[in-house]
């Protein structure tokens, strides 16, 4: 397992996560806006979302959760 992190085109961090050596997504994600904040996280099993997700309003306070 390792540890991956996609960036915006400007060069802000997009996501991160981990990932198995194959790719898949694996463990605990999150996902970012371009000034910052939190958008969105949770985590993956065998490349799946799983248990809770969380998605963050403008100010990257939480406003909704999702079971998976």
């Amino acid at each position: 397992m390792k540890e991956r992190i996609d960036y915006h085109k400007d060069g802000s961090v997009k996501a991160r996560g981990s990932v198995e050596d194959d790719g898949t997504l694996t463990g605990y994600w999150e996902w970012f806006r371009k000034d910052g904040t939190k958008l969105r996280s949770g985590s993956f099993k065998n490349g799946e979302q799983t248990g809770e997700w969380t998605t963050y309003d403008s100010d990257g306070n939480p406003y909704k959760t999702t079971q998976f």
